[in-house]
This record gives C-alpha cells, sequence and structure tokens, in this order.
C-alpha cells in the first residue's frame, strides 16, 4: 500500500462541530453529515472507475456525537442507561442515522434531561470505508482486489480491524484514540460490518428488523410464522402492517404469495412489522453454537429490545416427556464460541421480566396455571453444548456434569445466545420444547413423535410471540434493568 503523504487527500467541505440543545435537530445534523460523507465517496468511486486511479486520494469521515460534562449528574437510580457515570468527555461515532433515527433522538433526549447539557455534532477523524458508503446502493458491485489496474486502498479507506471490533461491550476502561470516553457500546465501522453482515446472512436488509427477535433452529417454526403473519394482516386491528422474507419480499396482502428464493441464505430470517419497529423478527439460525453467535453479534448493533431462543432441546430427565416446555433459569456453557470474550465463569442469570412474560405465555396459550403448569414445564439449568453427536462418545464425563449442574435440558445454541444478550446488554431468554430423551433410548428418530408432541409444537412458537408481545407492553426501562450493565457503562443502550 502507498503511504498517504505520496498522494494529496481531497475530501468533503467540512464545518466545525456544533451545539445542539434539540434531539430531533441533532439527529438531523447527523443525517446531513453522513450523507454528504457518502455521496462524496460515491461519486469519487464513479470518477475513478470511469477515468482511473489518478494522483489522488479520497476520504470523508463518519459524523459523532460528543458529550462534555463537568458535573456529576443527578439521576434516576432505576434507570440504567441515558447517563454517563463521571464528568468528562465522550464521543460515539455514527452510521446510518436514518435508519437509527429513533434510537439516536431517545438517546440523546435521555442525556440532555440527565445532564442538563447540549451535544456536540460534527464530523469525527474516523474515515467511512469505501465498502461501508457504498453499501446502501445494491445497483454498484466493488471489485474485488486484482481486477482493476490499481488498488482501491492507493484510493480510497477500507474496512480498519482497530475500529471495527468489541472492544467496548467486552472492556474496562475503554478510550477512542483521542482520550474521549465511549458513549455507545459500537463504533461506527463495526455497525457498518454487521449490517452488511445481516444482508449476507440472513438476506433481509436491516431496516426490516423489527424491536423483538426470536431464534430458532427448526423449519417448521418458520412455516408457522408466515401462517401467524398472515393471519395478524388479514385482521385490521393487530397492528401488523407486513410479513418480510429472504430477498426483500414485502407483503401486506395476506393472500399474496412469497416466493421461496432459488438459494435460500444461510439463515432464513421473517419480519412481521408494526409502523414503530414494534414487531417480530424470527431467524432460523440452525443448528451449531457458531450460527447462534454469529446472529446474535451483528443483530445487536440494532440494539433489539429483547431476543429469546424458541428451538428444540434434548429432554435430560426421566419425568420429561416429548413436547414438554424448558424455561431456562440458568445455563451450563459447553459451547466454547464465546470462551475469548465472556470468560465461562461469568454468570448469565435469568431477567426476572422475561422469565415472567414467558410463563405467562405458557400459561395463556396453554390455559393451565399453577402446580398444573408443571405437567407440561419444567425451570431449570439449560445446557449448551458444542458437540451435537456427543451421545456417541463416553457419557460418563459429560453426564456428570450435566448431573452436577442440575441440567433439565441440553441443546446447541440457547447459551450461546443468552451469554451473547449478556454481552452485548440485550435482554435475553429461553423457551425450548424437548424433542428427544438420548439419556433414556428416545432418540431423534422419525416416527416417535406422538400427536402431543406435535401439538405443543405448534404452540411453541404461539407462546414465543405471545411472550414478545407482553415485553413490548413494558417500558422500556423495565426490560433493560441493571442486570446488564457493569460498573463503566455507555451512556447509550
Amino acid at each position: 500500500m502507498q503511504a498517504d503523504q505520496e498522494f494529496p487527500i481531497q475530501t468533503p467541505e467540512m464545518t466545525g462541530p456544533q451545539h445542539f440543545t434539540d434531539p430531533a435537530a441533532a439527529v438531523d445534523r447527523l443525517c446531513d453529515l453522513y450523507t454528504q460523507a457518502t455521496t462524496f465517496l460515491c461519486a469519487k468511486f464513479g470518477d475513478v472507475i470511469q477515468n482511473g486511479m489518478g494522483n489522488q486520494r479520497y476520504r470523508a469521515f463518519y459524523p459523532e456525537v460528543r458529550l462534555v460534562t463537568t458535573s456529576y449528574a443527578r439521576i434516576d437510580s432505576r434507570l440504567s442507561f441515558g447517563h454517563v457515570t463521571d464528568p468528562g468527555v465522550y464521543s460515539a461515532t455514527i452510521t446510518r442515522p436514518d435508519l437509527f433515527r429513533h434510537y439516536l433522538e431517545q438517546q440523546i433526549s435521555l442525556l440532555m434531561e440527565n445532564h442538563g447539557v447540549g451535544v456536540m455534532v460534527g464530523p469525527s477523524s474516523t474515515p467511512i470505508p469505501l465498502h461501508f458508503a457504498m453499501a446502501g446502493d445494491q445497483s454498484v458491485t466493488i471489485p474485488q482486489d486484482g481486477v482493476l489496474s490499481f488498488s482501491l486502498r492507493d484510493v480510497f479507506d477500507v474496512p480498519d480491524l482497530s475500529t471495527t471490533n468489541d472492544d467496548i461491550v467486552n472492556g474496562y476502561g475503554f478510550q477512542h484514540p483521542d482520550g474521549s470516553s465511549a458513549l455507545a457500546p459500537f463504533t461506527a465501522q463495526r455497525v457498518d460490518y454487521s449490517l452488511a453482515r445481516l444482508s449476507h446472512y440472513m438476506a433481509t436488509d436491516p431496516s426490516h428488523f423489527q424491536n423483538h427477535v426470536l431464534f430458532t433452529n427448526y423449519q417448521f417454526y418458520v412455516e408457522e410464522f408466515e401462517d401467524y403473519g398472515r393471519q395478524m394482516l388479514a385482521d385490521p386491528d393487530s397492528g401488523y402492517v407486513a410479513l418480510v422474507g429472504p430477498g426483500n419480499q414485502v407483503i401486506t396482502d395476506p393472500e399474496a404469495p412469497m416466493q421461496v428464493p432459488a438459494k435460500l441464505p444461510q439463515m432464513p430470517t421473517y419480519h412481521l412489522k408494526r409502523a414503530d419497529g414494534g414487531g417480530i423478527t424470527l431467524v432460523n439460525i440452525g443448528v451449531g453454537p457458531s450460527n447462534a453467535k454469529t446472529a446474535t453479534d451483528h443483530i445487536a448493533v440494532l440494539r433489539p429490545h429483547a431476543w429469546l431462543m424458541v428451538g428444540h432441546c434434548a429432554g435430560l430427565r426421566n419425568s420429561q416427556s416429548l413436547g414438554d416446555f424448558v424455561l431456562a433459569h440458568a445455563y451450563l456453557r459447553e459451547d466454547h464460541v464465546l470462551d475469548a470474550d465472556l470468560p465461562v465463569w461469568v454468570p448469565i442469570p435469568a431477567l426476572a421480566e422475561i422469565q415472567i412474560a414467558l410463563e405467562t405465555a405458557v400459561e395463556q396459550v396453554t390455559e393451565l396455571q399453577g402446580y398444573e403448569l408443571k405437567r407440561v414445564m419444567r425451570t431449570g439449568t439449560v445446557a449448551t453444548i458444542d458437540n451435537r453427536n456427543w451421545e456417541l462418545r463416553d457419557q460418563s464425563g459429560p453426564v456428570q456434569r450435566l448431573s452436577q449442574s442440575r441440567a433439565i435440558a441440553l441443546d446447541m445454541e440457547s447459551a450461546t445466545i443468552a451469554a451473547n444478550g449478556y454481552r452485548f446488554r440485550v435482554p435475553y431468554g429461553t423457551l425450548l420444547c424437548v424433542s428427544d430423551k438420548p439419556l433414556h433410548g428416545e432418540l431423534k428418530l422419525p416416527g416417535m413423535a406422538s400427536d402431543f408432541y406435535k401439538t405443543q409444537v405448534a404452540r411453541h412458537l404461539q407462546i414465543g410471540i405471545r411472550a414478545m408481545e407482553l415485553l413490548r407492553e413494558m417500558p422500556l426501562e423495565r426490560i433493560h434493568s441493571r442486570k446488564l450493565r457493569s460498573f463503566e457503562e455507555t451512556a447509550f443502550l
């Protein structure tokens, strides 16, 4: 790569930071700066492709929000976000302010209310990589290295791992290179990276994602979700306005067909949308902790209000039946994919609001209450393992650990999703359906499912949906409890 100083660097005309006391006006300015920067880069890319490299580099910068406070704020102790802990300088680079407008207005508004000061909005010192600047333009493809007669790196900025990481959410005492503390949990480049990954893995635009996310590992739930979505579209009082499938297929007519893409994405995703974003997204992550981590790594940047796992599991107790439900109140982590980010000694607590919503949803859907509910639902430890065929090895070690942990169910995704929810400060929960009992000779084989099991599977998704509806009715401040916040936290949720 040729050094920057060999060529002059051209940037869009930039003005200094401006002070705002109106959150909406601050976000408007973020949008203006972002549009100016990305329009500049896209135009220069077109010029370079048409006319060649020339002796010029081009650079534009992410906008940023900056808070300066010189005193400790008097904070409502019930609120776990919306304020900084100490006087100082705090900043966050921002991407796609159009996509995050409501979130940004909400977070900036809380800062102003809690600290009694405005914010500064202006260009940051972090360049926007060309790939991310053009990500929203589906008509343009950036050539791979070797296709052009020159290297794009010599003309434009490309993604930089030094600003595309999880150092803020994983660390303690994080500071930006300019000495300011983090105002948001992710840098703009980290968000841009995940937005691109969401489109790749799930084949739907990030703008379609809703605030409540269900994860599953079974295709049957996708089919049930589409049927439910059509029922909601047929009900003018449901509040749901569209059903979106892979390939950004948007249907508003409950009778309209949804085409199956010729090539399904790795994690087919469907969105039952509400106008305010309070709908439900269902992601079929498939099997395994790696997929579970990948999905949650990227969905986390959208700052969902909650995510839940509603999938199949192995029942570990003889008293369980196929089709029984398991509500996780603890997790045994043997998935290993998050060990470097979140040590296994970190406890993953159950969140009261999520647990209550799930148990209430089970009661409402099954019409069972109190002690009778134990006929179909057990609460206990869920173990997540990274070996799907663990039963084929010497069972003495795994079974002893499962017994010591008091585990009542085992799967390959739940603890990963819960741990990443904890790590990313996204409320999480798990309700599983027992599909086999390997320790008791009931393996996952054709013809073994009873009518009860089949009925329960159909109910299972309804329970997950109902739990999300109950959570939607709760104030955001209640769901995002201090259980998810560490000693030193970002002000932005």
